[in-house]
């Protein structure tokens, strides 16, 4: 039986943040985890302090990792940045796709994250992305219904134990993108390079449906620029 890429490990990625904005927001922790491939789980993770930064009550209520909490526990922010990125790049050399749900929110971050400390980006290297809700969407496109990691996780059959961490939903991701390509499996003969160009297009077409949709029930329509995997920089300084 011919081997896919199905059969080689992943290299999950999940972050927790002080906020929704992936321009300016900071990572609180962060996880990389080396995911199957036959092989046992491995998971790296890390919390930051933050940078000096307030981490608003919103995001401590997701996440329970208050203000006080990252800087007596977590690491300085320079160094977290800079070992995450490194870990991922080390994956991706190593011909692993890192699987990132709703990657252009993690990714992009990282990226401002690497930006503002001056430390080499994953970009460095030429990493693929797999996004399970890129993924799901394309195979499921009329599925009614959320389309979050936990909605996806119950559609698919992953447990999800601590939602909200950065470790379980890093596993849980690159479990809900194994479900999804042994379910679909035309996907897997699709080269990982390819699979990525593909997603790509994907979700500029998966965004433009969405904001038409509701445009069309008078709902508010987020319209800034968007792309997948990184979102555009926006322009002057976000630090």
């Amino acid at each position: 039986m011919t081997k896919t890429w199905l059969d080689e490990p992943f290299a999950g990625f999940d972050l927790e943040t002080t906020g929704v904005d992936a321009q300016t927001d900071r990572i609180v922790s962060a996880c990389v985890v080396r995911w199957g491939g036959g092989q046992p789980t491995h998971a790296q993770d890390w919390m930051s302090d933050v940078g000096g930064v307030e981490i608003p009550a919103q995001a401590t209520a997701v996440h329970h990792i208050s203000t006080e909490r990252a800087r007596a526990e977590g690491r300085p922010a320079a160094e977290v940045v800079a070992e995450v990125s490194a870990t991922l790049t080390a994956l991706a050399r190593a011909g692993m796709p890192i699987v990132a749900m709703n990657a252009q929110f993690d990714l992009t971050l990282l990226e401002r994250e690497c930006e503002r400390y001056g430390v080499p980006s994953v970009w460095s290297s030429t990493p693929v992305v797999l996004d399970p809700r890129v993924l799901d969407k394309k195979v499921q496109p009329y599925r009614k219904g959320k389309r979050n990691l936990g909605a996806l996780c119950s559609f698919w059959g992953v447990k999800l134990d601590g939602a909200h961490t950065a470790v379980a939903d890093a596993k849980a991701a690159c479990s809900v993108v194994w479900k999804i390509a042994k379910r679909y499996p035309w996907l897997t003969y699709i080269d990982l390079g390819e699979l990525h160009e593909k997603q790509a297009v994907w979700a500029r077409e998966q965004t433009q449906e969405l904001r038409t949709y509701l445009a069309s029930v008078g709902a508010e329509v987020d319209d800034s620029p968007f792309d997948w995997p990184l979102l555009p920089a926006p322009a002057g300084d976000v630090r």
